[in-house]
């Protein structure tokens, strides 16, 4: 357990910045602390890249950031929410306390990138071997958090306050059976023994060119849901359909059906909404027509009645479709359905204002509604949040049509890693120090 944490002290902002005899950290100074430490943030990195693991599996990971902290001289909990790591850096004066938050896990991903350090990593997912890839840039995330914290831990005399850094498993999503990612690590204490005034966390991103940064006052990311659908028929000789009930021919009925959903049963005009079947596993052999098909899905809203319209559309369509051909069809949420990301406003303009300072004004983009979505959220239900993207894309490549995040070809200019420490840092420290 965390251990010793002074008491939290309320001073005000003004006086922060103020401090007598203690000068604030600026902007040189947090260049060249980021600009010391990148080389070991690229090490990590392509560490992690090469070593990736499933959520709730983050084992190696986990050990090695915990061991990177503790060689920081920060406070270590290990353990919570089965391989998460948060650590806690007290500066040498009172002030706010403040969160960062990093993810972990990989994806079940073939990696399709001609890297010298390329994923080979294979595990099992769904009863299937699969490949294991940072397809979605949590390895950048991992790296660019210990970067910050060692940035910060080398300034901790100037620092006002309290930093936690969180580093999270299973943002993907818990293995079947389980629980995990950022709703397991509030539910098992993580701001139990402190709590946070803000937090921040930043997210690599595609569709922005290296160099860039995106945000969104309010809803930013979509609320998730997953779900399964299992239709049951009755099994029958191939060449003798009409001696069963087909439930292959009535899932892929069923799959039609739900698109319309979105197309015509949802007011999309003010929010986007998603319906989507991931996956369907039904049979075994050419010739024969089995009992039952399974699909899992997920989908995607904003808003929370929109939200149970899709549930019940999604719901009713399954259930009368399989009627209709003599089959049954049974539906079920996923546990743990991820909220919509929401910035707060306030925050989110102090922290823009530190964005366009950092990264250069033109260089900081205004984002789309997003129909992905990020465990982020929870955390946001808890304390004021901030959550922002960094551009992966190499520049002079069409951020828009280079291979998304999830892609086995997702590639991350590596320019990212610097510029995710910087802005990190920067926005803790702004906030500590009582930037407006």
């Amino acid at each position: 357990m965390i251990q010793s944490l002074r008491p939290k002290l309320f001073v005000p902002i003004a006086l922060l910045a103020a401090a007598p005899g203690v000068a604030a950290v600026d902007d040189a100074a947090i260049e060249a602390a980021t600009t010391s430490v990148v080389p070991q943030v690229v090490t990590w990195r392509r560490d992690f890249h090469q070593n990736p693991e499933l959520s709730n599996r983050e084992v190696r990971t986990s050990r090695i950031v915990a061991e990177a902290l503790r060689k920081m001289g920060l406070q270590v909990r290990t353990g919570i929410a089965h391989t998460g790591v948060v650590a806690v850096l007290e500066g040498g004066r009172p002030g706010p306390t403040i969160a960062l938050r990093a993810d972990m896990d990989a994806l079940p991903v073939t990696e399709q990138v001609d890297v010298p350090f390329k994923s080979v990593a294979t595990a099992e997912y769904r009863g299937e071997k699969v490949g294991v890839m940072h397809a979605c840039g949590h390895d950048a995330h991992t790296a660019i958090l210990l970067g910050t914290a060692r940035v910060l831990a080398g300034m901790r005399e100037q620092l006002p306050g309290v930093v936690m850094f969180v580093f999270q498993p299973a943002e993907e999503g818990a293995p079947e059976g389980e629980r995990g990612g950022a709703k397991l690590m509030i539910d098992e204490g993580l701001f139990a023994t402190t709590k946070p005034e803000a937090m921040f966390g930043l997210h690599v991103f595609s569709t922005l060119n290296a160099g860039h940064v995106g945000y969104r006052t309010g809803p930013l990311m979509a609320a998730s849901d997953s779900f399964r659908i299992v239709v049951t028929g009755r099994q029958t000789h191939g060449a003798r359909p009409w001696g069963g009930v087909d439930p292959i021919v009535t899932a892929s009925q069923i799959v039609m059906a739900l698109q319309t959903i979105v197309a015509r049963q949802v007011d999309i005009t003010q929010y986007p909404a998603i319906v989507s079947v991931g996956a369907i596993k039904g049979g075994i052999r050419n010739n024969i027509i089995p009992d039952s098909v399974e699909m899992v899905g997920t989908f995607r809203t904003f808003d929370p009645k929109v939200r149970e319209q899709v549930i019940e559309r999604i719901k009713r369509i399954a259930t009368d479709t399989a009627t209709a051909a003599g089959a049954t069809a049974t539906f079920a949420l996923g546990p743990d359905p991820n909220p919509v990301v929401v910035n707060e406003a306030a925050l989110t303009q102090r922290a823009v204002a530190t964005l366009e300072r950092v990264a250069g004004k033109d260089h900081v983009e205004l984002m789309p509604y997003l129909t992905v979505s990020e465990d982020f959220a929870y955390y946001g239900q808890q304390v004021p949040s901030f959550f922002y993207f960094v551009g992966s894309t190499p520049q002079g490549q069409d951020a828009v049509t280079a291979p998304s995040n999830h892609s086995p070809k997702f590639f991350l200019d590596e320019g990212a890693l610097p510029l995710g420490v910087r802005t990190l840092t920067a926005l803790a420290l702004d906030y500590l120090q009582g930037k407006q």
